[in-house]
């Protein structure tokens, strides 16, 4: 079934995104971290090429925190025309402030995205995230968070400027089954403190798949929505991806 699977997801589009996994203290002690990367080439009556490459990084005390980051880029072309130029850092710090159940998280990120007319995005902030079950729902793992951050927004387009405190609430769920391999799904809601009509939205369903000794095969579909998109930017993305994982 495995092979069945793995034979299907290889035909589909290949990129990758940032893991949806929650975190947990005391999973991986000391350092930790894993290497992603995926090529999309056509020939033929479309010319088309894409590429991207992501880098984690964790070091866990095996007590009471973690402490992880991501770096990942993206470019494309079709037909020798640009089409895709992004790029993505995150990190993350969890403490733990129960035994088993709540910890506490900031965080600061900083992206840019031509083809969403963002010439810079810079947010920090932080939260609480609270394991709501464990070993329900198919032995997996359910969490709620609850939070807050700042952000910067500069655009490429004559959009304005964005300084803004948006709330930041989402929900995960993270089962594993077989040999290593796991299904996460999370789901983010951030209004503007200010104004809740503008808001942020993303949904991501992620399956990981063992392959051999440490490298994985890890499909996922996301949606995203903005809205108050840039002038000219769709207000939604849907995204299916496919990548190859190598921890290390």
């Amino acid at each position: 079934m495995k092979y069945i699977l793995l034979l299907l997801l290889t035909t589909t589009y290949l990129s990758a995104l940032v893991s949806i996994v929650p975190v947990e203290i005391g999973v991986k002690p000391g350092y930790s971290g894993n290497l992603e990367a995926s090529l999309e080439t056509k020939r033929g009556n479309t010319h088309k090429d894409n590429y991207k490459l992501g880098t984690r990084l964790n070091y866990d005390n095996n007590k009471n925190f973690v402490t992880w980051a991501e770096i990942s880029g993206e470019y494309g072309e079709s037909n020798e025309i640009k089409d895709t130029s992004k790029m993505y850092l995150h990190v993350r710090h969890i403490h733990a402030l129960s035994q088993e159940d709540i910890r506490a998280e900031v965080f600061a990120q900083a992206e840019e995205d031509e083809f969403k007319l963002i010439k810079r995005r810079l947010l920090a902030g932080g939260g609480v995230r609270t394991k709501i079950f464990d070993g329900n729902l198919g032995n997996g793992k359910g969490y709620i968070g609850t939070g807050a951050y700042f952000e910067q927004v500069r655009y490429t387009s004559t959009d304005p400027e964005e300084d803004s405190a948006r709330a930041n609430l989402y929900f995960a769920y993270t089962s594993d089954f077989g040999a290593d391999s796991k299904v996460s799904y999370s789901a983010y809601y951030q209004p503007n403190i200010e104004a809740f009509s503008d808001y942020i939205t993303a949904q991501k369903l992620e399956l990981k798949l063992h392959l051999y000794k440490k490298l994985f095969l890890k499909f996922q579909i996301a949606y995203d929505s903005d809205s108050k998109a840039p002038v000219g930017v769709e207000k939604y993305d849907f995204t299916q991806t496919t990548a190859f994982v190598l921890n290390f």
